[in-house]
């Protein structure tokens, strides 16, 4: 699998380049080079084949001139043998593909697993090691502890703000022979942000610790979440006979690449229903419009390692075939202020509690003229996190709290002996010559 920088389509690089040196120096982001025909894939595989079934199918044809299809058998069962995304039937031509079902109910867990793994077996077969700087609020961070935590040739150094190290089990610490770092920092979270954008801005440094990341920035974490779709491709393949749509919460953009991969992958997928954002929106007719491509990539600065977007991918797409924004992607404006009356509005009907990013693309997908007429046409839901995350929310739009997973009991549990830093790059240095001995 070649990959380009969206800046320059020029240099081709490899797949395993580009996990580990994930940052173009030109400050775009890695796409595939060209477009990939796993119809045949996809189309063997059913509703008998797990999601690591499907994973390590799809990461063989993917990385075949890469990897053995053993070691991308390896790589998915390492990652997912233990979790799945579920699909679950609402009403007739309704499904909802819930990814909170990982180790810690957050759908970044099914990319960072994948990664983790991808990048354990490369770094074994090369003899070397990397890093990854990470900011996080606790979320992300638990997830990172939960994919890391346990690989011998990575490790994840976490910055926090203070108070904000908590919810993962310290086995995971490298004080407790785990590969996490976490670091609790006097500041903000933008304080935090600057921080991990000045060190991955040091080339010299990055190089000289084989710093990457964990964020999608790093096209690792892409790759996986295309499997996302064939997935439930699988599932409702023989209960629909129509167009089949999927429902995705924009967020920065990456589930949406990846569903647009996936369709270049040759999925039968029909379009993608999102909610409008300032950077991806609808014309006066309906039409997607991404206004950031009013500014040449060439005035941009580069890709942010700390807050990652993934609409520079999503544009590298489109300008392929423009044609292809106007009849595939369909953002929809949604009134926030509903949303809690969506979500009670869903409960009662179906008894499912939502999140407020599934309700805002329900309501983005009935809004849509894509399935407003009563037909053969599928929707499937994408909920990305547990509705635990949101249990006080929940409670007032449902008149009860979501049940909390067991998994997810010791969210709020701190981290005990955690290193404070003042949000010096000279500290993160030092950590790291510590770290790497």
């Amino acid at each position: 699998m070649k990959l380009v920088s969206t800046r320059n389509t020029n240099n081709k690089v490899s797949f395993l380049q580009a996990l580990l040196s994930c940052m173009p120096e030109d400050g775009g982001l890695y796409v595939p080079y060209e477009e990939q025909d796993l119809r045949s894939w996809i189309l063997h595989l059913d509703e008998n084949s797990s999601f690591s079934n499907v994973a390590g199918s799809l990461t063989a044809a993917l990385l075949k001139e890469e990897l053995s299809p053993a070691v991308s058998e390896r790589i998915a069962d390492s990652a997912f043998k233990d979790y799945a995304p579920r699909l679950r039937q609402l009403d007739d031509g309704l499904f909802q593909l819930e990814l909170f079902h990982g180790p810690t109910g957050s759908h970044r867990d099914f990319g960072l697993l994948w990664l983790a793994s991808t990048l354990e077996h490369v770094l074994t077969m090369q003899g070397k090691t990397a890093t990854v700087l990470t900011p996080s609020m606790g979320k992300g961070g638990r997830s990172v502890a939960a994919a890391f935590g346990n690989k011998k040739r990575l490790k994840a150094i976490v910055i926090y703000p203070r108070g904000y190290a908590k919810g993962y089990d310290e086995k995971f610490t490298m004080q407790k022979g785990g590969s996490i770092y976490p670091v609790e920092m006097d500041g903000s979270y933008a304080e935090i942000e600057r921080l991990v954008r000045e060190v991955y801005q040091d080339r010299e440094l990055v190089s000289k610790y084989n710093l990457t990341l964990a964020n999608t920035i790093n096209i690792g974490r892409i790759i996986p979440q295309t499997f996302f779709y064939p997935f439930a491709f699988t599932r409702i393949k023989k209960r629909s006979s129509g167009n089949i749509y999927y429902a995705i919460p924009s967020g920065n953009y990456g589930n949406i690449t990846a569903g647009l991969y996936a369709w270049k992958f040759r999925l039968p997928v029909s379009g993608f229903i999102t909610d409008a954002t300032a950077s991806l929106t609808s014309d006066v007719h309906g039409f997607c419009v991404c206004l950031d491509s009013m500014i040449p990539l060439a005035e941009r600065g580069p890709a942010d390692p700390a807050t990652p977007s993934n609409i520079e991918r999503l544009e590298q797409v489109f300008s392929i075939s423009p044609a292809l924004m106007r009849s595939f992607l369909f953002p929809v404006h949604v009134n926030h202020e509903r949303i809690n009356e969506i979500i009670g509005t869903v409960y009662h009907k179906y008894g499912i509690m939502f999140d407020s990013q599934t309700a805002t693309v329900y309501e983005a997908a009935l809004k849509s003229n894509r399935i407003s007429q009563k037909g053969a046409e599928t929707l499937v839901l994408i909920s990305k996190d547990h509705p635990a995350f949101e249990s006080e929310r929940l409670r007032a739009a449902c008149g009860e709290a979501p049940i909390i997973p067991e998994r997810l009991k010791n969210m709020d549990v701190p981290i005990k002996d955690v290193h404070l830093i003042n949000g010096k790059k000279e500290e993160i240095l030092q950590i790291l010559q510590t770290i790497t001995e």
